[in-house]
């Protein structure tokens, strides 16, 4: 037989079909990729029985001095003493594990083995208020994490409306682990359907070459995010790049603007909308602008002279200083899927998906929204 073959007996996999059914009740297509939950076996593999998970539990061979030390009627403190544990908790594993009064080493270790392994039911599995207000929230686009820190805030007395980003996410992507299969195609920002790693950003070309501010020479209080008014930009592009959609998001507020590029995004284009949109800003809220060094900006110097608004470029292939405009632009592509036509969104579709977006709590924020926050910025100067 295959080598690979002898690997999953000696683990308990067997294989069904097109899948493999693991120990522990998962079942895996290889072809489709989903991945089910089926009734565990009854009997722990070889693996589960020889596992060494952690320090605090024991093994088989500590199991077999005990067992040895037993018969040679030595002391519970002797035990203890030759195993490196304290005498109780010798005592307890005797107690425990024997059976009519005989401790057996490698049946006690089969007995913790399958001890180990608790399936159980999904939170969300049944119908109920949690399952309710979970597929609720996924449904106006709430992240998963969001979800959880709504329940406390709202249920803060009842504890059965409480579940962890996990157990929904699990909930989404394994089937018979939840039932929330369905909102799969609208519950995540990603769209996907199987989990993926997270891999290195890809390279960015077309870099910006003419001369520039760099984000080096950015005053420290725009770093540290407190002083408001300092914006970070950047363009969400259509299919064949023949529209786009400009981003801007406020760094210490998080608060989001959208402007409206139907047929170009050329840097006269860009300018013609940044300016509008900036000037709709109060005085202390026009700071500064960070973008990256895409070739939308070449009439930045033109645009700061418009509006007063110094413009600073991020350094090549450093998505990350402008975080903020990063993450923003994740969460827009659950509204303008990439591969799509941006032009047949109007300046008020973009107004609503915005107001969405700035209504939605953010953990940054201590789950405040960004419009409170903005808000308060603005009653209180």
């Amino acid at each position: 037989m295959h080598e690979r073959t002898a690997r999953d007996w000696d683990r308990g996999i067997r294989k069904v079909g097109n899948a493999r059914l693991h120990p522990d009740g998962r079942r895996i297509d290889y072809k489709t990729g989903v991945t089910t939950i089926v009734a565990a076996t009854s009997e722990p593999s070889l693996a589960g029985v020889e596992a060494e998970l952690h320090s605090r539990f024991l093994t088989v061979t500590e199991r077999e001095l005990i067992a040895d030390m037993r018969r040679e009627g030595r002391s519970l403190r002797a035990i203890g003493r030759a195993l490196g544990r304290p005498a109780s908790t010798v005592k307890r594993e005797i107690d425990a594990r024997s059976v009519e009064g005989a401790y057996q080493p490698h049946r006690a270790q089969r007995a913790w083995a399958r001890s180990r392994s608790r399936p159980k039911e999904s939170k969300l599995a049944g119908h109920g208020p949690l399952r309710e207000f979970v597929a609720g929230r996924l449904r106006q686009r709430w992240s998963p994490e969001q979800i959880c820190h709504a329940l406390v805030i709202e249920f803060p007395d009842d504890e059965s409306m409480r579940v962890s980003p996990e157990t929904i996410y699990q909930a989404i992507y394994v089937q018979a682990r939840g039932g929330l299969r369905r909102e799969v195609a609208v519950a995540l920002r990603t769209g996907r359907t199987r989990r993926k790693p997270h891999r290195s950003p890809d390279q960015r070309t077309a870099r910006f070459v003419e001369e520039m501010v760099m984000i080096s020479e950015r005053p420290p209080e725009v770093e540290d995010r407190a002083v408001p008014g300092h914006w970070e930009g950047d363009l969400i592009v259509g299919t064949r790049s023949e529209s786009a959609i400009v981003t801007l998001v406020e760094r210490s507020t998080r608060y989001v603007m959208l402007g409206h590029l139907p047929g170009g995004h050329t840097a006269e284009e860009v300018r013609d909308v940044l300016v509008p949109l900036i000037q709709t800003l109060p005085g202390h809220l026009r700071g500064s602008l960070t973008w990256d060094q895409g070739c939308e900006m070449a009439a930045h110097k033109q645009f700061t002279v418009a509006t007063g608004v110094p413009v600073y470029f991020c350094d090549p292939r450093s998505p990350w200083q402008r975080g903020s405009n990063e993450n923003t632009n994740g969460l827009l592509r659950q509204y303008f899927p990439k591969g799509t036509d941006l032009s047949v969104h109007s300046p008020e579709d973009l107004e609503h998906v915005a107001q969405q977006l700035n209504g939605r709590p953010r953990k940054t924020l201590d789950w405040k929204t960004p419009a409170e926050r903005l808000r308060d910025l603005l009653t209180t100067t």
